[in-house]
Formats: structure tokens, sequence, C-alpha cells
């Protein structure tokens, strides 16, 4: 594995209005962790949420959250590195297709 890979969930308690009918971004968050933990075990990742109305600290968690409420962005925004790769309803086949660029090697489903 070249590097262990950082995924962002940035969302919000609220659903866009774009994406009525689809899971929170908590909920959205936690899937994907639970997903890429499956697809890539003993291969260590790390993802974290971010409100994006109550980001922490961080400017680039700061500036990130504002680009996507002033662009209207579809929430949750998930992000790999400087990538967005995933918006609104996030594809797994898009996310594990980045990781692999990182050196993950992803198990068959049995």
């Amino acid at each position: 594995m070249k590097k262990e890979v950082e995924i962002f969930v940035y969302g919000a308690e609220q659903i866009c209005a774009s994406c009525v009918g689809m899971p929170s971004s908590i909920e959205t968050y936690e899937w994907l962790d639970a997903a890429i933990s499956r697809k890539y075990p003993n291969q260590p990742f790390t993802i974290r949420y971010i409100d994006i109305f109550n980001p922490p600290t961080a400017e680039t968690h700061q500036m990130f959250a504002n680009q996507v409420i002033e662009e209207d962005l579809f929430y949750p925004v998930v992000t790999i590195g400087e990538k967005i790769v995933g918006e609104g309803n996030p594809k797994l086949k898009d996310i594990y297709r980045e990781m692999e660029k990182y050196g993950y090697k992803g198990v068959s489903p049995t």
C-alpha cells in the first residue's frame, strides 16, 4: 500500500433538498465505513464525518465545508485526498477505484 487513505464525508444532519428519500449523511458515513472495511480487511484507512455547518477548526475543512454550501453540492460529499469521489448518493465502485490507486487490494465477496 502506498499511503493510508483519509476519507472525509462532508454532510449535515438535515438531508439536502435534492436528496430527499436518500440516507442521511451520517447513515452514509456509517455505511461507507462498514463497506470499505469489508472490502479492504486489515488495510488501514481513516474515515471521518465533517458537519458542514459546524466543521472542525482546521482551515482546509472549513474552506471545503463552505464550498459545499456555497456551490450547492449534493451532500454528503465524499473526498479522498483533494478529490471528490462521491456526491449525494456516493457509489462504492468510484470510492474503491480511487482507493486502489493508493495500493489497496480488495477482497472478492464470497
